[in-house]
């Protein structure tokens, strides 16, 4: 008998006809012999219609009160499915989150979960009942019985939770949609149901906007090893696995709220090469990357920061062996960029075989503003300067100077409380079995950039930058430093760019341009009118061409790239936000991900 965990959103439970079908669904998954833990959503819009009662009684309604409306919502689903399968002959019984014991901090609208107490939920399991469960709510404490809510995605959340607690054999997300595709079906007609995509590559993309999965949900499945399924509720389709590695050992205490990061890694077989001063002009990028790939050159970090006039810094890394390849090409396509017909500087080649890069990794670094700001900090109270910057949702990365390597190592070991004794040397592959080097591909549209001019290239700058935005719960998405150092004042200077959320730009120009004054940087710009295009696949290592046919893709749709930043498992690019579905569009065919026939959303 196995112990199954489903999950049912607000569309598949949007009528009394459908919360039947689902009962249906329900009772036939029982009668195949497993234990069952139902976690609904409320039905269809009535969350919408909740808000919108509020705002009728208050332009300004406390947190606490709209999570004491909000809850109710859910648990007029869990009553009436409980109703349905009773009335089906199938034993069921209807909790909310404080029932059932889901504990969380005492922070309305966006609590995260510190423990899921089962014994309530085991005892009913036990006496053959489905337990049908209020999602997207918890509890404080049970002294003070705080109702509270888990924000956007919190029935996801809610339901994978149960299952890492209970130690369930799989947790099944169903939805509208038949599974987890290469794109939005809505921007791209032609994306296609992925069979499989791994956790580390659904983090990125649910991150970037896919919003099938809430990203929140797959750290908990990554962080315990929880088998994760999204199915169409309309179908009996397979929809997609989400694929975890094996877990570390890890406590259900402080279940969203233990170690954020829970390795540090370095990779001392790397060396840096840069073209200052390239054109900023469509297809630059594919040009240099394109002849990287044509002589099998495996690139990993790369990095495009914000333009100054008409030209633009591409800095990336290889390992050793390829160096003297790669410098080559570096050097032969100088020459023609120098004499391009936007270029108004002479472009220039820089190599630094004398770098390592140092990183540190964990599913817990979503939405947690500080992680970025605390790896800076050490790195700046040791006086280790970071020459490179590269992030991702499950990883920051920094280019240091090689003999710093070991010194960095320890020193951010002991700043996340790491055990050195289980860190092992970046790994090529995570997951076992072959992975293609593009699983989708996503576009943000809801970003901003933030650009900073001649910020002093010294140990400390960046930690002071982004402490001070996580102190103001700011969450930092891509951050690039610039290659090109002006002397300003005797100083060494560099540029520093990063992106936020749209709503939170104008306060971050704010409070950097008050910064300002403290640091001596130059200008502070913004710009909300941009996209974040990404691919994300988690075979790229191994596969030279990835970023070529990307930057390709754009460079034949004349779409100039602003930014660029890379990870393991994912390539960004920084767009003209009005070129952004034309270049999903592009990239998505590019890499052949689409099909013949459109998949079916509607229900």
């Amino acid at each position: 008998m196995a112990l199954v965990v489903q999950k049912y959103g607000g569309t598949s439970v949007g009528s009394i006809e459908r919360i039947q079908a689902v009962a249906n669904r329900v009772q036939k998954t029982v009668k195949q012999g497993n234990s069952l833990v139902v976690v609904v959503s409320a039905m269809g819009k009535t969350t919408d219609t909740l808000v919108k009662l509020a705002k009728g009684v208050s332009n300004n309604p406390s947190r606490r009160e709209m999570d004491m409306l909000l809850s109710t919502g859910e648990q007029v689903t869990i009553a009436l499915l409980s109703m349905a399968l009773q009335e089906l002959g199938q034993p069921a019984i209807s909790l909310t989150g404080a029932q059932v014991g889901i504990v969380t901090e005492a922070e309305h609208n966006r609590a995260r979960i510190l423990q899921v107490s089962t014994d309530r939920l085991q005892r009913h399991l036990d006496k053959g009942e489905v337990v049908v469960v209020a999602g997207f709510q918890g509890v404080s404490s049970i002294k003070d019985f705080e109702i509270t809510t888990l924000g956007r995605g919190g029935s996801d959340t809610s339901a994978v939770a149960l299952a890492a607690s209970l130690k369930a054999d799989r947790c099944e997300i169903y939805t509208d949609v038949p599974g987890i595709l290469t794109t939005d079906p809505r921007l791209v007609p032609s994306a296609q149901l992925m069979s499989e995509i791994t956790a580390d590559e659904m983090l990125e993309l649910a991150s970037l906007g896919a919003k099938v999965l809430h990203p929140r949900a797959v750290e908990i499945a990554r962080n315990y090893g929880m088998p994760l399924v999204v199915l169409s509720s309309w179908s009996n389709q397979p929809g997609t696995k989400v694929v975890s590695r094996l877990p570390q050992p890890r406590s259900l205490q402080g279940m969203e709220i233990a170690k954020a990061v829970d390795g540090v890694e370095v990779d001392r077989d790397q060396a840096k090469i840069a073209l200052l001063r390239v054109p900023d002009f469509p297809g630059v990028a594919a040009s240099l990357f394109g002849e990287i790939s044509q002589r099998n050159i495996d690139v990993d970090l790369i990095i495009q920061s914000i333009h100054e006039g008409n030209s633009n810094d591409i800095a990336f890394t290889v390992v050793n062996r390829v160096l003297q390849q790669a410098e080559a090409v570096a050097e032969a396509i100088a020459p023609s960029l120098r004499t391009h017909p936007a270029a108004t500087t002479e472009a220039e080649v820089m190599v630094d075989r004398k770098i390592a890069k140092v990183a540190i990794s964990g599913a817990g670094m979503i939405g947690r503003p500080g992680i970025a700001a605390k790896m800076f900090k050490t790195l700046a109270d040791a006086k280790i300067n970071i020459q490179m910057i590269s992030t991702s949702e499950v990883k920051v990365s920094c280019v240091i100077n090689e003999s710093e390597c070991d010194r960095a190592l320890h020193l951010l070991s002991q700043a996340f409380d790491i055990d050195l004794s289980s860190q092992k040397e970046i790994a090529v592959n995570k997951y076992p079995g072959k992975h293609p080097p593009v699983r989708g591909i996503a576009i943000d549209t809801k970003q901003a950039q933030i650009g900073i001019r001649h910020v002093p290239d010294t140990p400390g700058m960046a930690a002071q930058i982004f402490s001070l935005l996580a102190k103001k719960n700011i969450s930092v998405d891509a951050i690039i430093q610039s290659q090109r150092c002006h002397i300003v004042n005797d100083v060494p200077t560099r540029d520093i760019a990063f992106t936020v959320e749209q709503a939170d730009a104008e306060q971050a120009c704010k409070l950097i341009s008050e910064l300002n004054q403290q640091i001596g940087c130059g200008s502070v710009t913004g710009d909300t009118a941009i996209a974040k295009l990404s691919v994300v696949g988690a075979g790229m290592i191994g596969h030279p061409g990835v970023a070529a046919k990307f930057f390709a893709a754009l460079a034949q749709e004349k779409i100039n790239i602003q930014m660029i930043t890379t990870s393991e498992i994912k390539i960004s690019c920084v767009i003209a936000e009005s070129e952004g579905i034309k270049a999903l569009n592009a990239v998505h065919e590019a890499f052949g991900l689409g099909g013949e026939e459109r998949v079916n959303i509607s229900a």
